[in-house]
């Protein structure tokens, strides 16, 4: 079965979160659980998280199927000490709001090496620093994004997410969401059925379907390779609609939360109706 839905606003208190999903017919969600723009935030309440947790029952979305999505601050592969242990801590923070919430995942973006060290030295700063968050929480599974390789991001290429995981000691507590714009204008052509077969194909065989925990749905303004992270509605830019009916219709695609960053908020229930009509 398939769960979509989109990034929905947490404003007024992530208890709002799940009433807002399913305001717009989502089957599934992801929200910020702190300020994503900054480094503090107070903790929640025992109030909040007993809310949360009825909200998310009330409107029948499981704990499995919502994405909640990293502070853009953090930088796990950061290549100096004292900004790199500032994200660390920030991270273990996120990911203990998720265990207090009940939530089963954490999407996050890999890091960026800053042209300070090498690709392959920050990927390895940035598994070292899964491992000692995972070590101070408990039933949260890290989600690497994987991005456009904007600037010095890292996670554009599969290697990227593959090098990371492979050094990652508890595997049953590490994914992979794939932005399906990311992936495009990283340099991944998803613009027909044969494409889209070819590409994912490389993913099962370079990461594995088994680690895919959440897809983020997107199309995507640049084009093909530009390596820019700039989001589009479904229906408009230059990605197309053939990945969404190929993703609609995978079965690999089943049983994870997948979802609209698109940036028209009015669009998402119509673009849900969209996605499930491709099925």
């Amino acid at each position: 079965m398939k769960y979509v839905g989109a990034h929905v606003s947490a404003a007024g208190g992530v208890q709002n979160a799940p009433l807002n999903a399913r305001a717009i017919g989502a089957r599934a969600f992801a929200l910020f659980t702190k300020n994503q723009r900054q480094w503090q935030a107070k903790p929640l309440t025992a109030d909040t998280i007993e809310a949360f947790r009825h909200n998310l029952q009330q409107v029948g979305i499981a704990a499995e199927h919502v994405l909640p999505h990293d502070s853009y601050l953090i930088n796990l592969g950061h290549p100096e000490k004292t900004a790199l242990e500032k994200s660390r801590t920030a991270f273990v923070d996120e990911m203990q709001r998720c265990e207090q919430l009940g939530l089963k995942l954490l999407n996050f973006h890999p890091g960026s090496h800053l042209n300070k060290i090498s690709e392959e030295q920050s990927l390895d700063l940035i598994a070292e620093s899964i491992n000692l968050a995972l070590t101070r929480t408990r039933g949260v599974t890290a989600v690497i994004e994987n991005t456009a390789g904007q600037g010095t991001n890292l996670g554009y290429r599969f290697e990227h997410l593959a090098r990371i995981i492979d050094q990652v000691e508890d595997k049953s507590r590490v994914g992979v969401c794939l932005d399906t714009c990311h992936t495009f204008t990283a340099g991944y052509d998803l613009r027909t059925a044969e494409s889209c077969e070819t590409i994912f194909d490389q993913f099962a065989r370079i990461v594995g379907f088994d680690y895919l925990r959440g897809m983020h749905l997107n199309g995507s303004k640049p084009d093909l390779g530009d390596r820019v992270d700039r989001h589009e509605t479904l229906e408009k830019g230059k990605l197309g609609l053939a990945v969404f009916h190929y993703i609609m219709q995978d079965p690999r695609f089943d049983e994870i939360p997948m979802v609209l960053e698109t940036p028209e908020p009015d669009r998402w229930a119509h673009e849900i109706e969209l996605l499930y009509s491709l099925q």
